[in-house]
């Protein structure tokens, strides 16, 4: 059985603590009908694989980063809803979202349309273009246009994978090599300091902040153009409509009274925040 981290709202502690113990003695259905049932909320497991820092991580075995306290923000005070955060694989996020173990998730996630078919985004909360990572000895890679046969790293699911095997199939005489992992990112960015590939296409916050935090000098990095907005979103499953809604209001609500803009400050360093208007 999966560890669950679990944060519940304050304003409901009073009302569950008769429900702990005999919550804390069953599975996890039954902990959850346990917990609604005292409580009179719905409980609602937030899933995230706890990377990449600053968006999601642990810290002295607890659960932060900028998106796990846009949540906690979320949930505040609310009289519906309790929430908890489950730790999982890259992979378990949507296994969960799809079995409806998890309700809702956040992972540094991107829009697709593959996405979007299967799930429902909420509004925005944060914005991280893509960019181009390099060694800053190699003047051979300079855009998408030079890494024709060249290596990358690249976990399977994630949105730079796709990006890169769409690649491939535009470009079957020359395409760029992808070699699969499991390795968390700050691995990856090691892996290519170390020379053991070419390049890496992430997000703009996360690079600089493995490379600060590594000291990853030998790195340089080059923004990418794109043609959609490169936004960050929480993803709930089908179904959970109403949850979409709350959550739509809330983020709405946080980047008004100037939560956002606090809490992106705190884990970025600066403001990285969308646009008002595609907060809906």
């Amino acid at each position: 059985m999966k560890k669950i981290v679990k944060y519940s709202s304050l304003a409901a502690l009073g009302l569950v603590a008769a429900g702990v113990l005999a919550a804390c003695s069953g599975g996890d259905k039954k902990d959850t009908a346990t917990s609604e049932a005292a409580s009179g909320k719905k409980e609602i497991i937030v899933a995230t694989n706890a990377s990449p820092k600053p968006f999601n991580y642990e810290e002295n075995g607890e659960l932060t980063g900028y998106e796990i306290e846009v949540v906690r923000a979320i949930f505040k005070d609310s009289d519906k809803y309790d929430v908890k955060f489950e730790k999982t694989e890259w992979s378990g996020v949507f296994a969960g979202l799809d079995s409806d173990r998890y309700q809702m998730a956040v992972n540094n996630i991107s829009y697709t349309k593959e996405r979007a078919a299967k799930y429902l985004y909420a509004a925005p909360t944060a914005k991280n273009p893509n960019v181009l990572v390099v060694k800053k000895d190699d003047d051979s890679i300079k855009s998408l246009d030079d890494i024709g046969g060249k290596s990358t790293e690249v976990v399977q699911g994630t949105t730079s994978a796709k990006q890169l095997e769409d690649y491939n199939k535009q470009h079957a005489d020359n395409p760029t090599v992808l070699n699969y992992t499991k390795a968390d990112f700050q691995q990856i960015m090691s892996r290519l300091s170390d020379g053991q590939f070419d390049y890496k296409i992430f997000d703009k916050i996360g690079v600089e902040t493995v490379i600060k935090n590594q000291g990853l000098d030998n790195l340089k990095v080059i923004e990418l153009p794109s043609d959609q907005q490169p936004y960050v979103y929480p993803l709930l499953a089908k179904g959970q409509d109403e949850l979409k809604s709350f959550v739509d209001k809330r983020i709405q609500e946080l980047y008004k009274d100037g939560t956002l803009e606090k809490l992106s400050k705190q884990f970025f360093g600066d403001t990285y925040l969308p646009a008002e208007a595609d907060i809906k």
